[in-house]
């Protein structure tokens, strides 16, 4: 699906007849409704001085400020379908809309709740498990406002079969089923209104465990049931299997999905209602199987939206047809620095978002494009796509693998992206800079 952006106009910064440096756009942090635009007065950087731009920049950026509480957690009302992508977000990414950007921040908490919630300790005898009592997840991950009630503990397990010594290894090399986030309903009336219909979270985390990282590197395509008999539709071999073994005492990530949604649906259903799928990393890949899993599976299932964060690709180009097909609407939020979100695959089917360094099949020769496919290694990226660079954040200090997937590193750049053609921040800080460098000179 093709991300078509409208040129913009260049990013200026001029000098008002008040003195004032002007930006087009808005302040999305710190002080003020984020609703005015941008404005920094010649008497405020005074009244700052010339030895405090550090801390001026800390206030325009809003280090430390989280969003949750900000103005910008606004009415969505009845535009809520429009921002759940219902017209594929069109108009609403370049320049990101403000409500858009509360609304991703958002689903980012949930997500990061996962993280927080998850025993890593591997010589804990909890280890891989939830930390907190299910209906407790959220409080005791540090959201305890959000309005939604946890109603669903969820585990992912692996389909590797292990050899006999893993036996005597370290009990943690051999966790075959662990949790991996939960399912969260939205109950505050308060919240409902705002939100303008009933929202049901689910909620995946990243890869942590021994297995699911060796899942992460069974790449090779296979098959998607029950598409298969019908289309070409294959997906990441070992993010499948997490999605659907199971073992004589854990059932599969799929049935405990079923389970609850055919649940919700029966409660839930005759009022305005949506599914929000969100995930990191590998939790991005699932979130995607799951709502395909969900409209496939459900005939009156609402509207079933992804926000991904970090993801790698998933599936190959029938399956994002299919994706299409059935209406699920995936809003990829990507760092162009994030290696993670150019793998799995060599080759893009199709992509019509294609970076410079990827090799478009399209423009090889049939006979190599054969070959291609018939390695199972040909990948499609789905959805729309909210595209960010970690490069263009002062927040980032240093640019390596581990920083830029980091869902921390996500949510930073969401909070402070303007547009494609107007980085807010940089701009901000070469100004601050600049005048700086006048007044001391």
């Amino acid at each position: 699906m093709r991300l078509s952006l409208k040129p913009l106009a260049p990013c200026t910064v001029g000098n008002g007849g008040g003195g004032e440096f002007s930006f087009p756009r808005y302040i999305t942090a710190g002080a003020g409704t984020g609703t005015q635009p941008a404005t920094l007065s010649r008497r405020l950087m005074e009244k700052k001085g010339s030895y405090n731009w550090e801390g001026l920049l800390k206030e325009v950026e809003g280090e430390g400020m989280h969003f949750r509480g900000n103005s910008r957690l606004v009415n969505l009302g009845k535009r809520w379908k429009e921002y759940q992508g219902i017209r594929n977000w069109d108009g609403l990414l370049d320049p990101l809309d403000d409500k858009l950007r509360g609304e991703i921040l958002r689903y980012g908490d949930f997500v990061d709740a996962t993280y927080k919630a998850f025993d890593f300790d591997s010589s804990s005898p909890t280890y891989a498990s939830c930390l907190f009592p299910k209906t407790a997840i959220l409080d005791g991950a540090g959201f305890p406002q959000t309005g939604y009630r946890p109603t669903k503990n969820l585990r992912a397990t692996s389909g590797i079969q292990l050899p006999r010594w893993i036996e005597k290894a370290s009990s943690w090399m051999g966790t075959e089923s662990s949790w991996i986030g939960y399912v969260a309903v939205c109950q505050n009336k308060e919240e409902i209104t705002r939100l303008g219909r009933r929202d049901v979270v689910i909620a995946y985390r990243g890869t942590a465990t021994c297995l699911e990282w060796l899942e992460n590197l069974r790449a090779t395509l296979t098959p998607l049931p029950p598409a298969a008999a019908l289309s070409d539709s294959m997906v990441e071999r070992g993010f499948l299997s997490l999605y659907t073994s199971r073992t004589s005492t854990s059932p599969s990530l799929q049935d405990l999905v079923r389970e609850e949604v055919d649940r919700l649906l029966q409660s839930y259903g005759d009022e305005p209602l949506s599914l929000t799928i969100t995930g990191h990393s590998l939790g991005a890949a699932l979130a995607i199987l799951t709502a395909y899993d969900i409209k496939t599976t459900f005939s009156r299932a609402p509207l079933v939206t992804v926000v991904s964060f970090g993801g790698p690709r998933v599936g190959n180009g029938s399956f994002r047809c299919q994706l299409e097909k059935q209406g699920i609407k995936v809003l990829r939020i990507v760092n162009s620095d994030d290696l993670i979100t150019k793998v799995p695959g060599f080759v893009i089917d199709g992509n019509d978002v294609a970076e410079d360094h990827d090799v478009r099949v399209s423009g090889l020769p049939s006979w190599i494009r054969k070959r291609v496919v018939d390695t199972q290694w040909l990948y499609a990226d789905v959805g729309r796509e909210l595209r960010l660079r970690s490069r263009d954040s002062s927040y980032l200090s240093s640019i390596n693998v581990a920083k830029c997937h980091d869902l921390r590193t996500y949510l930073k750049l969401v909070d402070g992206f303007v547009s494609s053609k107007c980085p807010f921040r940089p701009m901000i800080k070469k100004v601050i800079t600049s005048y700086s460098a006048r007044k001391v000179g």
